[in-house]
C-alpha cells in the first residue's frame, strides 16, 4: 500500500519572540515520520507559519504535541498584532498531499479537533472541508469578532463551538480558541513574462483569475463601472474558479510577473492555467519566458503537468516518473531563473530518507557484488522480482519506441497506454525487490526475539509465523505481477515495432524466469508455515501461475519466430 501524506500548516499567534517559536516548533521533530518543513515568523503581524508533513497519524500526534506548546507559552490576553486571530493556535488546517483523500483528512480532522478539545479544554471550530455547518466553512466567519469578541462569541448557541468548551474560563481566556480544517493545497505560482508592463500583466491575471475584472460601459478600460441593484460592481468572471491572480513588476529579475494563488489544484490545475495565460499572454503580444513555484508541491502537480504536455506532444506517457517530471520542468520553465531542485521543491523527494538505501538504488555493479557477497540477502526472490523488472522494462521500451515510430503517428496513444501498463508493472516489481529482502529480514528478527518464558516462546512463535506468510506472500505477488506482465510482451510482439520484436521475446523470458523462480521461494518458506489450509491454497494457485505462464512464454515465443522466418525470407 502506497504511503499516505497529509501537511499540516498550523499559525500560532507569536511573531516575535525567536525562543517561544523555535520552542513550539521543535515540538514537531520530537515525533518520528513527521518532517519539519519550514517556520515562517512575522513581527508585523505577530504570527508564525510552521509547515511539518508524513503519514496522518504522526502529523495529528505532531500538531497536538505543538497546539499543547502553544497554549503553555502564548497568553492572548497579552497579545497584539495586525494579523486576525482567536487563539494561541489560531488556525490548524490539514492539507491531503499523497494517496489521501479530502474525505479521509476531514476525519483526521477530527479526530484532532476532538482529542484537543478533551485533552487541553480548548474550545474548536471546524472550517473548510472539516465544518459542520455551511456558514463555518468560511474562516473569516469562525473567527469574526477575534479574541476579544470570543467571551461574547461562545455563549451565543450559533456559534457553540464544534467541540471544547463554550465557556469563556480561565483556561480559555489564555489560549483563546483553535480553528481546525482540512482544505486543498494553495500552490504559490508565479509566471514570468517577457514585459516591464504590469498593466499588460495585469490583464492576463484578469483573463485568467476567478474574479475576473469589473463590467464596465460599453466594455471600455475607461467607461464607467456598472453596478448592480444593490449598488454593488458587477464583474466578468475570469476562466478558472479556485484562482486568484494579480500582475506586478520584479525588479530583480527586471520582468512583470503574473502571481497566481491557486487554492484547488484538482479543479484548476497548474499546467492548464499555464496553457491559459500562454494563450491569452501571445493575444496580447507577449510570451510567457518561464514560472516561477513558491515554497514547496505535492509530486502528483509536476506529474500532471509532465502527462498533460506530454500527451500534447503525441508522446508516451509510459516513462518514468523522473522524465515526467523533467518535461513539466522543462514545458513549465521552472528552471529559468534558478535551478529547480526535486529535493527543495517537492514534498516527498524532501521525505526520502537518503540515509536508508535500498537494493534497487545501486548500480548494477553494487547490486551484482551484493548478492553475491556472503549475506543470504539478496537472495533467489529479490533477483526473481528484478528479472520481472527487465522483462517489464523492454515490454515498455518496445511500446514506447513503437508510439515513436515515424508512419506511427496515429497509433501513439494505444503505445502509450500499452507503455503505461508496463511501467507500472515495472515499478511495482522494483518494489519487491527490497521487498523480498525485507520479508527474509523480518524472519530473522523473529527467530531473535526472547524465549525465556512460556509466554516469550508463544509470542515468539506467533511473529515467526507472521513473518513467514509474508516470506511467502510476497514472492507470491512477485509471480502475480510477472505474469500479468506478459500481457505487454505478448500484445509488442503481435504489433509493435517489428524492428523489436525480439526484445519482447527477451521480455516474456524474463517474465516466464521471475514466475517460475518466485515460485520456488514461495514453496521454501511454505515448508515453515504452520497453516496447512494457507499452503495448500496458495501452492495450488502458484502452481497455476507457472502453468500459465509456460504457455504464455510459448505463444509470445512462436510470435516472435514467425516473424523472424517471415522477416528471413524477404
Amino acid at each position: 500500500m502506497k504511503r499516505q501524506l497529509i501537511e499540516c500548516v498550523p499559525n500560532i499567534s507569536e511573531g516575535r519572540d525567536t525562543k517561544k517559536i523555535q520552542e513550539i516548533a521543535n515540538t514537531v521533530e520530537t515525533v518520528e515520520g513527521v518532517k519539519l518543513l519550514n517556520v515562517d515568523p512575522g513581527k508585523a503581524t505577530n504570527r508564525t507559519v510552521i509547515t511539518f508533513v508524513g503519514e496522518p497519524q504522526y502529523v495529528i500526534d505532531a500538531a497536538f504535541l505543538l497546539i499543547q506548546k502553544a497554549q503553555m507559552l502564548i497568553d492572548m490576553s497579552k497579545h497584539n498584532g495586525e494579523h486576525p486571530r482567536m487563539g494561541a493556535t489560531d488556525v490548524c488546517p490539514l492539507v491531503p498531499i499523497a494517496n489521501i483523500s479530502m474525505e479521509e483528512t476531514v476525519q483526521w480532522a477530527h479526530k484532532l479537533a476532538k482529542r484537543v478539545s478533551k485533552e487541553l479544554n480548548i474550545p474548536i471550530y471546524c472550517y473548510e472541508s472539516a465544518a459542520k455547518e455551511e456558514k463555518r466553512k468560511n474562516l473569516a466567519n469562525c473567527r469574526s469578532g477575534e479574541y476579544e469578541g470570543l467571551k461574547q462569541k461562545l455563549v451565543d448557541p450559533e456559534w457553540k463551538p464544534d467541540f471544547g468548551p463554550a465557556e469563556f474560563n480561565y483556561s480559555v481566556s489564555k489560549s483563546g480558541a483553535t480553528a481546525i480544517s482540512a482544505r486543498d493545497f494553495l500552490v504559490a505560482y508565479n509566471i514570468n513574462l517577457n514585459t516591464t508592463s504590469t498593466r499588460r500583466a495585469n490583464a492576463i491575471a484578469f483573463d485568467i483569475r476567478e474574479a475576473g475584472r469589473l463590467k464596465r460601459e460599453g466594455d471600455s478600460l475607461a467607461g464607467k463601472i456598472l453596478k448592480d441593484k444593490n449598488g454593488e460592481p458587477l464583474r466578468q468572471p475570469g476562466l478558472f474558479k479556485h484562482v486568484k491572480g494579480i500582475g506586478w513588476y520584479i525588479e530583480e529579475y527586471g520582468v512583470a510577473q503574473i502571481s497566481y494563488n491557486l487554492t484547488n489544484i484538482n479543479a484548476s490545475p497548474l499546467h492548464k492555467v499555464f496553457d491559459k495565460t500562454c494563450e491569452r499572454a501571445q493575444a496580447r503580444g507577449l510570451r510567457v519566458t518561464g514560472s516561477e513555484l513558491v515554497g514547496l508541491v505535492p509530486k502528483k502537480v509536476l506529474v500532471d503537468a509532465g502527462v498533460h504536455f506530454l500527451k500534447k506532444q503525441e508522446r508516451s506517457i509510459g516513462i518514468s516518473e523522473q522524465e515526467i517530471i523533467k518535461i513539466a520542468i522543462k514545458t513549465l520553465g521552472l528552471d529559468e531563473l534558478s535551478p529547480f531542485i526535486l529535493q527543495e521543491k517537492v514534498i516527498e523527494y524532501m521525505l526520502d530518507d537518503n540515509n536508508t538505501k535500498r537494493l534497487i538504488d545501486m548500480n548494477l555493479s553494487e547490486f551484482a557484488n551484493e548478492t553475491s557477497s556472503e549475506s543470504p540477502a539478496p537472495g533467489g526472490g529479490s533477483i526473481s522480482a528484478y528479472c520481472g523488472a527487465m522483462g517489464a522494462a523492454l515490454g515498455t521500451m518496445v511500446a514506447n519506441l513503437s508510439a515513436h515510430k515515424r508512419g506511427w503517428d496515429d497509433k501513439w496513444e494505444e503505445f502509450s497506454n500499452w507503455a503505461e501498463k508496463g511501467i507500472a508493472f515495472q515499478n511495482e516489481l522494483l518494489r519487491l525487490v527490497d521487498e523480498d529482502t525485507n520479508a527474509f529480514n523480518k524472519i530473522m528478527e523473529a527467530f531473535r526475539l526472547p524465549k525465556d518464558s512460556e509466554e516469550e516462546e508463544a509470542l515468539r512463535n506467533d511473529a515467526i509465523q507472521q513473518a513467514t506468510k509474508f516470506a511467502i506472500t510476497t514472492p507470491f505477488r512477485v509471480m502475480q505481477i510477472a505474469y500479468d506482465s506478459m500481457q505487454v510482451m505478448k500484445a509488442m510482439a503481435e504489433f509493435g515495432n517489428p524492428n523489436s520484436v525480439t526484445d519482447a521475446a527477451v521480455g516474456a523470458l524474463c517474465a516466464r524466469t521471475a514466475v517460475r523462480g518466485a515460485f520456488l521461494n514461495v514453496k521454501i518458506n511454505c515448508g515453515d508455515c504452520q497453516d496447512k489450509d494457507f499452503v495448500n491454497d496458495i501452492l495450488t494457485k502458484g502452481q497455476y501461475l507457472v502453468d500459465r505462464a509456460n504457455n504464455l512464454e510459448k505463444e509470445i515465443i512462436k510470435i516472435t519466430e514467425s516473424k523472424l522466418t517471415l522477416e528471413s525470407k524477404n
